[in-house]
Parts: structure tokens; sequence; C-alpha cells
């Protein structure tokens, strides 16, 4: 991504947070004063959620600007983790308010106590919840536009927000239609969706630093630009490195005819990064070359016997890379196995029946991983 467009996007991302900010920080304002007045502990509880949602706005801005950082020397691949660890952040914010709402609600339940409501405590709890689900909807919006897990992350908080407010108006109706208190023990249930909803999004986020398999799609259209230009046979290997939001770089491994020379490759090579940065924005950082047989139809044939043997095994996913010597008798090929326990045996029994067809060739094969569909 360009350095005016990491900008824009940091830009978007800190002034969408300081509008949360300001929201959250009225909100929890009125519901404070009303829930004081009123003896409400939902509304208490649903201020001080509030609180915990503008500091998971200050966390995002502080995250964002940290990850907007140029590279340096320490760290060459920039600083866009970052916006995942605060995510994480605010997944642990999340849960804690979840548990400490759900304490205090069983502590309510024990406890029971009056409450107090009126006509204009009705009103504030509405406008919150109408407020909180706009809010929540304008995060996820501008979150899934940018490319932003914090965003994301606090605008579905919000919505969990919008739910407890319009949790605690029911409370209050039904307290006034009908003098039942069930707000202590709606508060419970809603603190239990609340940490739910945390621990999702602490795995997620999680997930997503330890380094997840690609959207299918992505790979195979990038794979599709790869081998649209003029003379790639095939892409294969194709891994990706996340290192932030829209800093995804990639090698992978490209099957070129054998009669190619050093400059036809090179400019192959070139014309891959540069039409995959700009139709999908991921950097090639590498590039292998596969040689592939192209001077006689038996070459072709014993790669399609090949081929066959090796897709007739249970998890080998394909076959590629593949070179036949036929004068020094030697084959070359890579073998790509599924996510399975024993891989290995599976990888050495493909190579025994290969090597059963062609007692005569020493075969040297790579066992590979399906890093990208």
């Amino acid at each position: 991504m360009a350095e005016s467009q990491v900008k824009s996007r940091g830009r978007i991302i800190i002034r969408t947070s300081i509008i949360g900010i300001v929201v959250n920080l009225l909100l929890a304002t009125f519901k404070a004063m009303v829930g004081v007045i009123s003896g409400s502990i939902a509304i208490v509880l649903d201020a001080v959620n509030n609180l915990s949602d503008a500091l998971s706005s200050v966390i995002t801005i502080i995250g964002t600007a940290l990850a907007g950082k140029a590279p340096d020397k320490k760290h060459p691949y920039g600083y866009g983790r970052i916006e995942y660890l605060s995510a994480m952040v605010i997944s642990l914010i999340v849960l804690y308010a979840g548990i400490t709402s759900f304490v205090e609600s069983v502590k309510s339940i024990i406890n029971p106590a009056p409450a107090n409501y009126t006509i204009t405590t009705l009103v504030i709890v509405a406008v919150a919840v109408l407020v909180k689900l706009l809010l929540g909807q304008f995060f996820i919006g501008t979150g899934k536009k940018v490319n932003s897990e914090s965003l994301v992350a606090s605008g579905t908080d919000a919505r969990f927000d919008s739910v407890i407010s319009a949790a605690t108006l029911a409370a209050a109706i039904i307290f006034i239609a009908f003098h039942l208190s069930v707000e202590a023990y709606l508060g419970a249930i809603i603190a239990l969706v609340m940490i739910k909803s945390a621990l999702e999004m602490l795995r997620d986020t999680i997930s997503e630093i330890l380094g997840e398999r690609i959207d299918s799609a992505v790979s195979s259209a990038v794979k599709k630009t790869i081998t649209g230009i003029d003379g790639v046979n095939g892409a294969y290997d194709l891994i990706f490195s996340d290192y932030g939001p829209d800093r995804v770089m990639a090698t992978v491994h490209i099957e070129i005819p054998d009669t190619f020379t050093a400059d036809k490759i090179d400019e192959i090579t070139r014309q891959i990064q540069d039409k995959v940065y700009e139709k999908h924005n991921i950097s090639i950082v590498s590039i292998g070359i596969y040689s592939m047989n192209t001077k006689d139809d038996h070459t072709i044939a014993v790669r399609s016997e090949v081929s066959r043997i090796a897709s007739s095994h249970d998890h080998v996913l394909q076959m590629h890379g593949f070179f036949v010597d036929f004068e020094k008798k030697e084959m070359r090929l890579d073998l790509v196995l599924d996510f399975v326990p024993d891989r290995v045996d599976i990888y050495k029994k493909t190579l025994e029946d290969i090597q059963g067809h062609y007692p005569d060739y020493r075969i040297i094969a790579n066992m590979d991983t399906s890093y990208s569909d």
C-alpha cells in the first residue's frame, strides 16, 4: 500500500474512533445520572460499559498511530500487526466488562433493590439503544471498508451494547407494567452473551496473529493473474505472509518452458510482481522457477503418468515442478499433501509407487504443504 493510502486509512480510523469516544462519553454520563437517580443497577452497568467502549476507541487510535509507523531497520516489514494486538486488547476489555456485569447482576439477584423508573428514564434509554445501534453499524461499515479489525471489534461491541440497553428498557417497562423486577436476570443473561462475544473476538484475533490461511478467492485470483502472463504455465507454492491489514507479501513458484533464457525469465518475474501488486495490493517478494520439459511428446506422457500415480493416493493434492532427464535417468517433482497426521507415510508410499513404475530412475522429490488454495 502506498504511503498516502496508509495515511488516509489511518486518518479515517482515528476520526471514526474519536466520534466513538465522544458519543460513548455522552451516553455514559446520561446513563450514570439516570441509573443513580432511578436506582437501576442495569443502567449503571450500562453506563460503565459505555466508558469501556470509549477506552476501546482510545486504544484503537493508539494502535492505528503505532501501526502507521514507517518500516525501519529493526522492523523492516513495518508495524501493521500492532492493529491485531489492539483488537485483542479491546476483546479483553469487553471480556472484563462482561464478567464484571455478570458478577454485579448476580449480586442484584441475591440482594434485590427496588428501582424507580420515570418517563424520562425510558426516553433516555430508548435513545441510547438507537444511538448505539447506529454507532455499531457505522464502526463495522467503516472497519470493513478500511480493513480495520479494531473498528470491527468495537462496532460488534457497540451492537451488543444496544442489546443491553434494549434489555434494560424492556426490564423497566415490565417493572412499571407488572411491578416485577427482572433487570438483574436480564443483566446476567446479557453479560454471558458479552462474554461469549469477547471470547469469539479474542479467538479470531489470536488466529490472525498466528497466521491464517488466506481466503481462497484471493489466492485463486492471484494465481489467475500470474498464469495470465504469457509464458507462465503454472503457479504453485503460493505462500502469503500477513504483516498487518493491507500489508501482505507473498512468494510463489512458476512453471516455465525449459527453453527460456535468463533475460526472458527476468522480464516475466518483473511482470508478475507489477501486475499482482497493481491488481491485488500484494507484494510478490520472491519467485522460484520450475523448468518444464517441452522438447518431446515422451516427456509429456511420462509427466501425465507420474501425476496419475500420485493423485491415486489419498490426501495427495497435487504433483508439480516435474522435470525428467532421460540421459541421467532422473526425475524431479514436488508432491503437495493435505494436513493429515500420517502425511509423511503417505509421501513415502507415493514415492515408492512412482519408483516401482520407474525403477531405473532416481526420484528427487520434495514434500510440499498446501499453504493456499
